[in-house]
This record gives C-alpha cells, structure tokens and sequence, in this order.
C-alpha cells in the first residue's frame, strides 16, 4: 500500500544502529590517538586533528539519529492515515449497506401493496456509491452525507 511501516520502522533502527557505530569510531579515533606514546608537536597535531574529526563523527552521528527520528515519524503518520481511511471505509460500507436494507425493505412493502412510500434520496444516493479501492488514500476525500 503507501509503505509497510515494519519496514520503515526497521531503517529507523538500522540508522541508529549506525549512529552508534560511528559515535563508536568517533570514540576509538581520540583513544588511539591519545594513546600515542610519542610527544611533540606532530604528536600535539595529531591528537588535535583526531579530537576534531571525532567531532564530525558524532554530528554525522547525530544527523543519523535525526533521519531516524523522521522516519519513525513518518511511519507513525503511514499508520494513523491507514487506520483513518479504514474507519472511513467501515463507516462508508456500513451506510451504503443500511441504505441498501431499507430499499430492499422498501421494494418488499411496495410489492406488498404500500404504494405510498418514496425512497430516501440518500438511501438512492448511497445505493449508487462506488467505493474506491479498499485502503485507498481516496477514502480521505469521500464526501457523503452523515458520514462525519
């Protein structure tokens, strides 16, 4: 349909796990490179040089968690939108259906002699309704009387 959120929600874990991989390195980086026996300025630079590029790894790490972040997100969104058209679908079937019932009703009692009795226009209206496809985004759009 518009995306399987298991699926979503596993690029989510994927980019965290990720994140913490990176931050991991980052780590590893700064104790390596002060872990250095040897003094001086190369020595001086090199921690420096470690320390900043251990920086970048965690904002790089960061971004990860904010893609992450987004994606769950997102995947809640899929899933309050698929569960808001299926109660829009139920409610539409469960109206096309009564209005359904009580035409059948009303062609009995017409059959039976009750000659007088009209048929609701949104019954007739209800009657003709195509429905979009089952879990269509459609659903959101549809505009029936009584519905809401």
């Amino acid at each position: 349909m518009y995306g399987d959120t298991s699926v979503i929600r596993g690029l989510a874990r994927t980019m965290r796990d990720q994140a913490a991989d990176i931050r991991h390195e980052a780590d590893r980086l700064v104790a390596h490179a002060e872990s250095v026996h040897w003094r001086g300025l190369a020595a001086d630079a090199l921690r420096l040089r470690s320390r900043e590029r251990a920086a970048e790894l965690r904002r790089t790490a960061a971004l990860h968690d904010d893609a992450a972040d987004a994606l769950d997100h997102h995947a809640d969104e899929v899933d309050r939108l698929k569960d808001l058209i299926a109660a829009i679908e139920r409610r539409v079937h469960g109206l096309v259906a009564g209005a359904r019932d009580r035409l059948a009703d009303l062609g009995r009692g017409i059959l039976d002699g009750i000659r007088h009795v009209a048929p609701d226009p949104l019954d007739q209206l209800l009657d003709r309704f195509v429905p979009p496809p089952s879990g269509s985004k459609d659903w959101l759009d549809i505009e029936i009387p009584g519905l809401h």
